[in-house]
């Protein structure tokens, strides 16, 4: 029987045209092949074993990680389709009536998409059940759960083969957004469907922005000005903890952003309106731990921020795909600390030792793809098997510098000759021993100091030559083995290199970003598309303003013979020239300025600023007043945002069942903590202009005066609420 599947897409799914090879796919499993499918978040998996499932005669079983997923999934068919029973879920989360009503849809005919989990899949009532029913084809969704090569590894999906044998084998279509090479070959292996037809499109997501900084202390006030530039965007941010997600969420909350939470420690009920808000951009921010994303089917998420670095590059690459959906740009920013990936090798502690080594082996490549100087984008590609052969892919932090780079075609040949030499038994550490002419007890041990690439490239540093390795991965003149925990070998293409090198460039490691002195650059030539939205000048940059610090940087760097980005980069300055800092505290809270660079070099910079402001009367941008969470307090929460509403202290009090005196002490610590409060509006509704402007010109004359002294100054004509209010007042406005 043939079908008009374009016709029938239009018809149910309202889509003109197929992206990409789901034609080509869902003929596949028309034709009863077994059929391993790899297609990048955004991509139109789901549709590629849905269509089929509504055509095929029987019920699909789809194998599915996630109740939220399932979820998620059947009701968009059902709404869809105008039918309740056309898809159903089975797991545990039904009572007894519901399962009744799910065997009889199924057993009818009704159903033609039956979701189960892998645990669900298992259980014996069940496989006594799909023996009976028959049953079009086998889906299995997420399937990198099945390899512990995978991100998400998971022991019940490698249970799900002869669990199908046992039911009747039927046609298997195994689909994930995120497999390298050797997850793959798992999959395939562990399912049975080595010969099955296979379907890979390309990793590459133009659309998207990569960008990697490193985690200061002031990480939290730099996303907070992230967002503000882009105030009716919605973005996702991942934190590594619970913990984090929630402190955060508050802490956006506490300074006007509209951002939830969303762990699997909530509530159901609370996790589901926290993911609808988000999903109706009720909020325009959700803050969450890995569990959110998965199935989300919200196109135009315009950043997605990643707190701390996940602990593998295919679980970076699939969060970060939920970014852009709709082909519109999206900024994909991730923040490293080293401390971050120690706290991720001893969550592995105790774990058996080849599942720490695996475990080891993909942090190593997080952390590689976090510190590289190369273009992230080449390197994503290379670690999922693709290679990207331009210079400069226009849409990273690395690409859009301004890079110098060093021919190492020599290098690169050394490097080959020696792994051969090796006879490709050794892995990246011991290759450069060798090559350097370390003195090392593995060397001394296989008496590798007797070759004779023994110590030929000691002119060079560790550095170069591990970035000599980095761009020979992945441009494919090396491989490196995961069977064997990451042992060179050397291509064909690498072997061809060694009779005939040609051009090898790498980037210098040690290079300063080229400074563009002359100013011959539009703002539009700095990063195109993607890299458009958030980098390069802003509209708001002052470009009067930014001309005089590029020139006093330039004098600067002149006098101490320094390079001008050693001094502040010109992301620091276009920051400078938008937000108007006119103290070192706020210059050391400018993106790309460190303390000690702020204390070395940063007294002029503010002097000019601050004069600069004075003289053209400049209103100075809300950035900085960035608020700090004082506890994890709700309450706290509470009463800023009420104090921003302009509410009395005394209703504020009866709100949360306190005292004034409770409220005026809650007050002192919001204060201490550094949390900026508007308390202006109280002079007038607490205490009255005349007696503020009273009790602030004595607090001028004495500076260092406590409340006690001013309670014996003005005991006979205030009580000690006001007095405390005033001071208050007065110290918020300093």
């Amino acid at each position: 029987m043939t079908h008009n599947l374009t016709e029938l897409l239009s018809k149910i799914f309202g889509f003109e045209e197929f992206k990409g090879n789901q034609k080509e796919i869902i003929q596949s499993l028309l034709e009863g092949h077994d059929t391993f499918v790899l297609m990048p978040t955004g991509s139109g998996k789901s549709l590629c074993y849905q269509l089929p499932a509504l055509i095929m005669e029987g019920t699909a079983i789809i194998v599915s990680p996630l109740i939220a997923l399932m979820k998620n999934q059947v009701d968009a068919l059902r709404e869809t389709t105008g039918s309740n029973d056309i898809a159903h879920v089975l797991n545990s989360s039904l009572n007894k009536a519901q399962l009744d009503q799910v065997y009889q849809d199924v057993s009818a005919g009704a159903t033609k998409l039956l979701y189960v989990a892998p645990e669900s899949l298992g259980k014996a009532e069940n496989i006594e059940f799909f023996r009976k029913i028959k049953i079009s084809f086998f889906a299995i969704d997420e399937a990198h759960c099945i390899s512990e090569w995978g991100h998400d590894f998971r022991p019940e999906y490698r249970k799900i083969r002869p669990v199908v044998d046992e039911i009747g084998r039927r046609p298997i279509i195994a689909l994930t957004a995120t497999a390298t090479p050797k997850v793959e070959h798992d999959i395939r292996k562990n399912l049975g469907i080595l010969d099955g037809n296979i379907f890979k499109s390309s990793f590459n997501r133009p659309n998207l922005y990569y960008s990697v900084e490193p985690k200061g202390e002031d990480v939290n006030a730099r996303i907070i000005r992230f967002i503000r530039k882009r105030p009716n965007k919605s973005g996702i941010i991942y934190c590594m903890s619970r913990e984090k997600v929630m402190n955060l969420s508050k802490l956006l909350q506490m300074n006007g952003i509209k951002a939830l939470p969303y762990h699997a420690g909530l509530d159901a009920k609370e996790r589901s309106a926290n993911q609808d808000a988000f999903l109706s951009e009720e909020c325009r921010v959700i803050v969450a731990t890995i569990a959110f994303g998965m199935g989300i089917d919200k196109p135009d998420v315009r950043y997605v921020i990643h707190y701390d670095m996940p602990k593998s590059l295919e679980g970076y690459y699939q969060e970060t795909g939920r970014a852009g959906r709709d082909g519109g740009e999206g900024y994909c920013l991730a923040f490293y600390n080293e401390k971050d990936i120690q706290k991720l090798e001893n969550f592995m502690q105790g774990k058996p030792i080849a599942e720490q080594e695996i475990g080891k082996q993909l942090l190593a490549k997080t952390s590689t793809f976090a510190l590289t100087p190369m273009c992230r984008r080449a390197y994503l590609l290379y670690y999922f098997g693709e290679r990207y052969d331009q210079d400069n892919c226009g849409a990273c932090d690395n690409c859009a510098k301004n890079r110098q780079t060093m021919e190492a075609k020599e290098l690169l040949k050394q490097l080959l000759q020696t792994v051969l030499e090796l006879k490709e038994q050794f892995k990246k550490d011991h290759v450069i021993d060798v090559i350097l002419g370390c003195d090392t007890a593995p060397i001394e041990d296989f008496h590798h100091d007797k070759l004779k690439s023994y110590g030929i490239g000691e002119d060079y540093s560790r550095e170069i030559w591990e970035l000599v390795v980095e761009r020979a991965l992945v441009l494919q003149y090396l491989t490196e083995s995961t069977e064997t925990y990451g042992i060179l070998s050397v291509t064909p293409s690498g072997k061809k290199f060694i009779k005939k090198p040609t051009s090898f460039k790498i980037v210098a490691p040690d290079a300063e970003d080229l400074d563009d002195d002359d100013d011959d650059l539009d703002d539009d030539d700095e990063v195109d598309s993607a890299a458009s939205s958030g980098r390069g000048r802003t509209a708001s940059t002052d470009p009067a303003l930014y001309s005089i610090l590029r020139d006093i940087r330039k004098k600067l760097s002149t006098k101490l013979g320094l390079g001008t980005a050693g001094i502040f980069p010109d992301s620091a300055l276009e920051e400078m020239s938008t937000l108007y800092p006119i103290t070192l505290q706020e210059l050391k809270n400018i993106s790309g300025i460190n303390v000690e660079q702020a204390d070395k070099y940063g007294e002029e910079f503010v002097r000019i600023i601050r004069n600069y402001v004075e003289e053209y009367e400049i209103e100075r941008p809300e950035d900085y007043k960035i608020r700090t969470l004082p506890n994890n307090t709700k309450q706290h929460i509470s009463i800023v945002q009420q104090l921003d509403r302009q509410i009395i202290l005394e209703d504020i009090a009866i709100s949360h069942s306190i005292s004034t005196d409770d409220l005026l002490t809650e007050l002192e610590r919001i204060v201490k903590s550094g949390t900026k409060v508007k308390l202006n509006y109280l002079i007038t509704s607490e205490l009255g202009e005349d007696s503020y402007d009273e009790l602030k010109e004595y607090l001028e004359d004495h500076p260092g005066c406590t409340l006690d002294d001013l309670i014996s100054e003005y005991e006979d004509f205030y009580n000690e609420a006001e007095l405390r209010l005033a001071m208050l007042i007065y110290f918020c406005n300093q």
